[in-house]
C-alpha cells in the first residue's frame, strides 16, 4: 500500500503508562525548581549519555506554547533515545539555545492549532526527526512536531535516504488513529494540508498565490517540479494506531529542482519571502481542521478538495500487466482514488482498474501496476 504500516508490536501499555507518568513527575520538579530559581536554565544539560560514541551531541532546544508546556517537554526529551545498544547517540537538552536558526516565538505566535504543534523539539543538525519522534514516541506529548535545520539521515519512500540542507523546512510530528481502514489516506490529508496552507499563507501575507499540487501519492510539486514530500509510518499498540509524519519543503534552496521563494521572485521581483516559521504553523493550523473532518467523516468529505490539488483526473498513463510470464503495457485514464487509497482508472476496454505503484520506479507515466476491479 502507498502507506507504509509497521507490523504489529508488542503490547507497551504498561511501559508507556509509567513514562507517562515519570514524565508528569518530573515535570512537576522541574516546575517547582523554575518557580524558585532566578532565572530559566539557558545553559543546555546533558540528558542522555554518550555511550560507544565520540561524534558530537545532537542538541535539542525544547520549546511549548505555554511555560507548562516547554516544561513538561524538556523533561520528556530528557530520556529520549535513538539507536539501540553502543550505537545511541548523545542528546543534549535545552529550554533555549543562542542563535537558534528557527525563530520559535514567530511560530507560536502564528499557531492557532490547539492539538497539534504545541509542543516543538528543534535541532540546528540532526540525523533524522522522524526516526526521533518514531522511535521514542511513548516518551513524548501526543503532537509534538520535531524540527530540524540540516538532515543528514532523512527517509523517503523505499527507504531512500535524504540529506536535506539548510533552507529546506524539515519537521516530523506525531498523531493518533483508531480506525486501520483510514491509515493509508493519511498522507492524502498531509498533503492537502500543506498545498492549502501554502495557498492560505501568500493571501494573508498579500503574495502572489502559489499553486503547490500533490503528485500521487506523497510528493509536492511547482511548476512541474518536486518541491517537497510526505511520509507516514505507523506503529500499533492496543486500540490505537501512533503515526509518525515526515515533511520536507524546498523553502529556500533552490537546488536541486526549485523552491517557494525562488517562484515568488518569478512572480514579483520585490516579494517578500515566505519564512519556514509561518509556514509551519499555517500547516499546523489548517491540518488539525482537516484532520478533525477526516477522522469524524472520512476521506470522502475532504476528496473534491483533494482532487483540485492533485494533479491526475484525466491523466492518461501507461500500466503494466503480467500476461504469460511477459509484461503487456496498456493505457488507462485516471479517475480518482479508490476506497483503499489506490488509484481509480478506467481501461480502453471500459473496464475498472485499480492501480499501484510499481515499487520506486515509477514516474507516473509508465510502469504503475493495474488490478481488475470487482463489478
Amino acid at each position: 500500500m502507498p502507506f507504509p504500516v509497521r507490523l504489529p508490536q508488542p503490547s507497551t501499555g504498561a511501559a508507556a503508562a509509567a513514562a507517562t507518568v515519570g514524565a508528569v513527575l518530573a515535570a512537576v520538579a522541574l516546575r517547582r525548581y523554575l518557580s524558585t530559581s532566578r532565572h530559566r536554565p539557558s545553559a543546555p544539560v546533558t540528558m542522555s549519555a554518550l555511550r560507544g560514541s565520540s561524534a558530537a551531541p545532537t542538541t535539542l532546544v525544547a520549546y511549548g506554547r505555554s511555560p507548562e508546556d516547554q516544561e513538561l517537554l524538556a523533561s520528556a526529551a530528557g530520556s529520549v533515545a535513538l539507536g539501540e545498544g553502543d550505537s545511541v547517540g548523545e542528546f543534549v537538552v535545552a529550554v533555549s539555545y543562542e542563535g537558534a536558526g528557527f525563530d520559535a516565538a514567530a511560530y507560536m505566535g502564528a499557531l492557532r492549532a490547539r492539538r497539534f504543534g504545541r509542543w516543538m523539539l528543534w535541532s540546528p543538525r540532526m540525523g533524522s526527526t522522524q526516526d526521533l519522534i518514531a522511535q521514542n514516541f511513548a516518551k513524548l506529548p501526543v503532537g509534538v512536531v520535531c524540527v530540524a535545520d540540516v538532515q543528514f539521515k532523512g527517509r523517503g519512500r523505499s527507504k531512500n535516504v535524504w540529506e536535506s540542507p539548510v533552507g529546506c523546512l524539515m519537521f516530523s510530528f506525531t498523531s493518533q488513529m483508531q480506525d486501520a481502514r483510514k491509515l493509508p489516506l493519511m498522507q492524502y490529508v498531509v498533503c492537502l494540508s500543506m498545498t492549502e496552507a501554502i495557498k492560505e499563507l501568500c493571501r494573508a501575507k498579500g503574495l502572489p498565490e502559489l499553486d503547490v499540487r500533490i503528485k500521487w501519492p506523497n510528493d509536492l510539486y511547482l511548476k512541474g517540479l518536486k518541491v517537497g514530500g510526505i511520509l507516514c509510518t505507523s506503529s500499533y499498540e492496543p486500540k490505537v494506531y501512533n503515526i509518525c509524519t515526515g515533511i520536507g519543503l524546498n523553502v529556500d534552496n533552490e537546488k536541486p529542482t526549485t523552491c517557494l521563494n525562488a517562484a515568488l521572485q518569478e512572480a514579483n521581483v520585490i516579494s517578500p519571502r515566505l519564512k519556514r516559521e509561518d509556514i509551519l504553523a499555517y500547516f499546523f493550523n489548517k491540518f488539525e481542521n482537516l484532520f478533525e473532518i477526516f477522522s469524524n467523516q472520512g476521506f470522502q468529505a475532504l476528496e473534491e478538495q483533494y482532487y483540485n490539488s492533485w494533479l491526475h483526473s484525466g491523466q492518461r498513463v501507461v500500466v503494466q500487466d503480467a500476461h504469460e510470464n511477459q509484461s503487456v503495457s496498456s493505457v488507462v485514464t485516471i479517475q480518482g482514488l479508490t476506497p483503499a487509497g489506490y488509484l481509480y482508472a478506467i481501461g480502453e476496454d471500459g473496464k475498472s482498474y485499480e492501480l499501484h505503484p510499481d515499487g520506486n520506479s515509477f514516474d507516473f507515466f509508465t510502469g504503475l501496476v493495474r488490478r481488475k476491479m470487482e463489478a
